[in-house]
C-alpha cells in the first residue's frame, strides 16, 4: 500500500494551456469507488513501459512529497523561477526521482493568457533565447531533459525552437514535446539534430475529475501494451495526486512497468 499523502493545494502559480489530449469517454458524474474503477477496466494481453511526467512542479514542496510517497518512478517537470523550484529539484534528487525543465513558452492566447516572466517569446532574438535556456539549466542542474510548458505558438516556429533545442542538446538533455499544437516543430527538429527525444501520448487530467483521470490513465496503459511504450503527462492537482496514489502501485500486476521519461526517449 502506498504511504499516506498530504492534501496538496491546488496549483495556482502556472496557468496550464489546454493541451491536445487523446479523447476518452467521460465517466459518469457519480463515479464508483476508485479502487473498483481501477480494477474493473479491462486490459489487452501483453506488457509495456509507461512514463508519468508531472508538469508544473516548483510551487509546492508538499506536492512533491505527496507524489514521492507513492513509491514509483516519476519524472518531475519543474518550471524555472517558481518559488520552490530549486527546493523541489533538490528534494527530487534526494528521493531518487528524475527531473526535467518545464520551459515556459508563448501560447496562442498570449498576452491574454498569462506567461511566466522568464518565458520564451517568438519576438526574442536567438542570443536571448539561448541565454534564457542556459539560465534554466543552471537553476535545475540535475535535469535529464526538458519539455514545453504551454507553447502552442512558440513551438510552431522552427527558427525559434532550433536554438532552444541546440542549447539543451549541448548539455546532454533530451526533449519531450508536450504537443500543445499539432503544428509543433519540436519533435521533428529534435530528430533532425540527432537529439534524444520523444512526444507526449496522453494527457491525464485536462479535467480534474477522478473518473476522467482514471479513464485517461487506462488509455495510456492500453497504448503502452499495444505499442510497447507510452508517455503520459499530468499536473500536481489534488485529484490527480489522489488518483495516481491509488492506481499506480497496481499497474505492475497489469503488465505495466513504470519508468522515467529518459528511459523512453530515442
Amino acid at each position: 500500500m502506498p504511504a499516506p499523502f498530504s492534501n496538496a493545494t491546488a496549483h495556482q502559480s502556472a496557468v496550464v494551456e489546454k493541451p491536445l489530449a487523446v479523447k476518452a469517454e467521460r465517466s459518469p458524474e457519480r463515479a464508483a469507488p476508485l479502487e473498483k474503477e481501477v480494477q474493473s477496466l479491462p486490459d489487452s494481453a501483453g506488457a509495456g513501459r509507461l512514463a508519468i511526467v508531472i508538469d508544473d512542479m516548483g510551487s509546492s514542496l508538499s506536492e512533491a512529497r505527496s507524489l514521492a510517497s507513492i513509491g514509483v518512478p516519476l519524472t518531475f517537470a519543474i518550471i524555472p523561477g517558481l518559488p520552490k523550484s530549486r527546493e523541489v529539484a533538490s528534494f527530487a534528487a534526494s528521493a531518487g526521482l528524475e527531473t526535467m525543465i518545464h520551459i515556459p513558452m508563448q501560447s496562442k492566447g498570449w498576452p491574454g493568457r498569462r506567461l511566466e516572466s522568464n518565458g520564451l517569446l517568438v519576438s526574442m532574438e536567438e542570443a536571448e533565447l539561448r541565454e534564457r535556456v542556459a539560465g534554466f539549466m543552471r537553476e535545475i542542474p540535475g535535469a535529464a531533459g526538458a519539455n514545453n510548458h504551454t507553447g502552442s505558438e512558440f513551438t510552431e516556429h522552427g527558427d525559434k525552437m532550433r536554438p532552444v533545442l541546440e542549447s539543451l542538446q549541448g548539455k546532454g538533455l533530451f526533449f519531450l514535446d508536450s504537443v500543445t499544437t499539432p503544428q509543433s516543430t519540436g519533435i521533428r527538429l529534435a530528430r533532425e539534430l540527432g537529439m534524444k527525444s520523444a512526444r507526449r501520448n496522453v494527457f491525464l487530467d485536462n479535467e480534474q475529475q477522478r473518473g476522467y483521470i482514471i479513464g485517461q490513465l487506462n488509455q495510456a496503459v492500453r497504448l503502452a501494451k499495444r505499442s510497447g511504450t507510452a508517455i503520459a503527462i499530468c499536473h500536481p492537482h489534488p485529484a490527480t495526486i489522489s488518483a495516481l496514489a491509488a492506481a499506480l502501485p497496481g499497474l505492475e500486476e497489469r503488465g505495466i512497468t513504470l519508468v522515467t521519461a529518459s528511459r523512453l526517449v530515442r
